[in-house]
């Protein structure tokens, strides 16, 4: 039996990734909301784009929630349930489940160490602006041992 090593997801480091997501938002011409949470869901970082839609707070982070749930971007969801009905139509009603684009998991070598949710834009851009976000995670070699 031995301990696990856990890597932590520092507000420094979540700053920097919702900084990078909020770069891709602007080159897509966009305004979103930008939830960055840790390996337990709670949020650590948050920015709401000048004029980005009021509903999309929430769903930013619910987004990020989904995401460190099952280790899944939210992107995958659909594909899994939408051939079990009752799945398709019951796990819609869990509380903070999204199933579309937008959410994405932080990970280390495997390790999921947050989330990242993105939303007011399409689901894609959503996407696509979280995993630039991201981007600052695989791009760090200082991680401390």
């Amino acid at each position: 039996m031995q301990l696990m090593r856990k890597y932590v997801l520092t507000s420094e480091i979540a700053r920097e990734i919702i900084n990078k997501a909020e770069e891709k938002a602007k080159e897509f011409g966009v305004r979103v909301c930008i939830a960055v949470v840790d390996d337990g869901g709670n949020l650590l970082e948050f920015r709401r784009m000048t004029g980005a839609p009021i509903l999309s707070i929430g769903i930013s982070q619910n987004k990020a929630y989904t995401a460190i749930a099952f280790g899944l971007p939210t992107s995958k969801w659909y594909e899994l349930i939408k051939d079990e009905p009752a799945l398709l139509h019951g796990i819609v009603h869990t509380p903070r489940l999204v199933i579309f684009a937008g959410g994405v998991p932080i990970k280390v070598n495997g390790q999921i160490i947050g989330g990242i949710g993105v939303s007011g834009a399409t689901a894609q851009q959503d996407e696509e602006i979280a995993l630039a976000g991201i981007s600052v995670v695989e791009n760090l070699t200082n991680i401390e041992q």
